[in-house]
C-alpha cells in the first residue's frame, strides 16, 4: 500500500475509534427552565460554587436497559442518574448517594414535588447529625434544595427524596444520609421533564446500569 493510503487508513480508524468513544452529548443547558424565584435565589447562593467534573455533568447518552421513557433510575455505583428517553436516549446527570450502610435501593413512584422545599429532619438524621430545627424552611440554605421528588411505595411515603443541594461539591461521591442529590439546576431541569406517578428505579450497590 502506498505510504499515503497507508496515512489515510490510519486517519480513519482513529476517527472511528475516537467517534465510538464520544457518545455522550453535553445536554442544552440554560436558564430557560429556571423561573424568576429561582434566578433571584441562585444568584448569590450561600455555598461555594463548585467545578463539576465533565463526567457528572448534564448528558444525553445512549440507554440500552429495558426502561419505558419517562422512568428514572439510578446507579448508585456510578453516582448516574438517568432520565429515559424515547429512541435508546436517555438523560444522565450526576449525582451524590447515600452511604452504603444508609443508601436505600428498590422501585419507587414519584408520589409528590415541591418546589423550594421545607426540610423536616428525620428523628433519625436528628439522632445521628443533630440537633437542628424541626423544620428549616425552603430557600438556597436548606439541605433539599430548589426541588424535590418525594419517592413513594404504593401510599407510603419511604421518606427517600431525590432533591437539589446546598453542597454541590459533592456530587459524584456517596456522602448522604440516604437521599439522591442534585446541583439545583440539574434537579430543576429534572423535575420539569417528570411526570407524578413516574417510576423510580434505584439499583443497591454493587450493581451497576
Amino acid at each position: 500500500m502506498p505510504r499515503s493510503g497507508f496515512a489515510l487508513l490510519l486517519v480513519g480508524l482513529l476517527g472511528s475509534v475516537l467517534g465510538g468513544c464520544m457518545q455522550a452529548t453535553l445536554a442544552p443547558s440554560s436558564n430557560a427552565s429556571l423561573t424568576p424565584r429561582d434566578q433571584q435565589l441562585l444568584a448569590h447562593p450561600p455555598y461555594a460554587q463548585a467545578s463539576i467534573p465533565e463526567t457528572f455533568r448534564r448528558h444525553i447518552v445512549d440507554y440500552t436497559r429495558k426502561e419505558q421513557p419517562g422512568t428514572i433510575l439510578v446507579d448508585t455505583n456510578a453516582r448516574y442518574l438517568y432520565y429515559v428517553l424515547p429512541g435508546g436516549k436517555a438523560i444522565r446527570y450526576g449525582v451524590t448517594v447515600g452511604e452504603e450502610a444508609l443508601a436505600w435501593s428498590g422501585v419507587a413512584t414519584v408520589g409528590r414535588m415541591a418546589e423550594w422545599p421545607d426540610w423536616i429532619p428525620t428523628a433519625e438524621i436528628q439522632a445521628r447529625l443533630g440537633p437542628y430545627p424541626k423544620r428549616v424552611a425552603g430557600g438556597p440554605a436548606n439541605p433539599l434544595g430548589a426541588r424535590a421528588l418525594y419517592l413513594y411505595e404504593g401510599n407510603k411515603d419511604t421518606l427517600y427524596r431525590i432533591h437539589g443541594t446546598n453542597q454541590p461539591e459533592y456530587i459524584g461521591q456517596a456522602i448522604s444520609s440516604g437521599c439522591i442529590r442534585m446541583t439545583n439546576e440539574d434537579i430543576i431541569d429534572l423535575v420539569n421533564r417528570v411526570k407524578l406517578g413516574a417510576i423510580v428505579v434505584v439499583l443497591p450497590p454493587g450493581r451497576s446500569a
